[in-house]
């Protein structure tokens, strides 16, 4: 389990495919902290650690997460936002992060506001966020600002814009998206 704040960003550094599979090397400040078998998010994508050596770490992404998240546009040099799981005696400074994917969404307009941005994103399916509730934007946990119809905004703090892959965000890109897990339940009980 993760909790949606960011450690450190990463930087993919070699990708290598084998069969439906990809592995990604990644490099980061923590990379030889890691353990074999030790699960960390990238981007909000939980992946296990299959190999550590020295400042860099891999990670193999499996057709079923390609296939729903944005790693496929990877490419060498992309950065990465990158968490390990929290401790069982940790904090809880942002909410509850599964590192589960549910769909990703198309960042459609940045406001600058001076101080703080505004990011909007829309995306498909019958998920919902709430005014006010959590979200996780590759793999950062956020606050709703704006929630309509397949479309939400949050608002970035400068410290979060300078510490996470948001300074390097443009207009049509593509960003993993966990809805919160307690709303995800809540709207499956009231379905039923």
């Amino acid at each position: 389990m993760f909790t949606g704040i960011i450690e450190t960003v990463g930087t993919i550094s070699a990708i290598n495919s084998h069969q439906n599979n990809v592995t990604y090397t990644v490099q980061s400040s923590f990379s030889n902290e890691l353990k074999i078998d030790q699960s960390v998010a990238h981007n909000g994508v939980c992946l296990t650690v299959i190999e550590v050596n020295q400042h860099e770490h891999q990670v193999t992404a499996i057709k079923e997460t390609l296939d729903k998240t944005n790693l496929k546009h990877w490419q060498i040099g992309t950065l990465v936002n990158l968490e390990r799981c929290m401790p069982a005696n940790g904090r809880f400074d942002g909410h509850i992060v599964q590192g589960h994917v549910d769909t990703t969404a198309v960042c459609t307009h940045i406001l600058d506001e001076n101080g703080s941005w505004k990011y909007t994103f829309t995306y498909q399916g019958d998920y919902i966020t709430v005014e006010k509730g959590s979200i996780c934007v590759n793999g950062t946990s956020l606050t709703v600002v704006d929630s309509k119809d397949q479309s939400f905004s949050v608002a970035i703090i400068p410290y979060t814009y300078e510490n996470t892959v948001f300074k390097q965000l443009k207009v049509g890109d593509l960003v993993n998206i966990e809805f919160d897990i307690l709303g995800k339940y809540i709207a499956k009980m009231m379905a039923k």
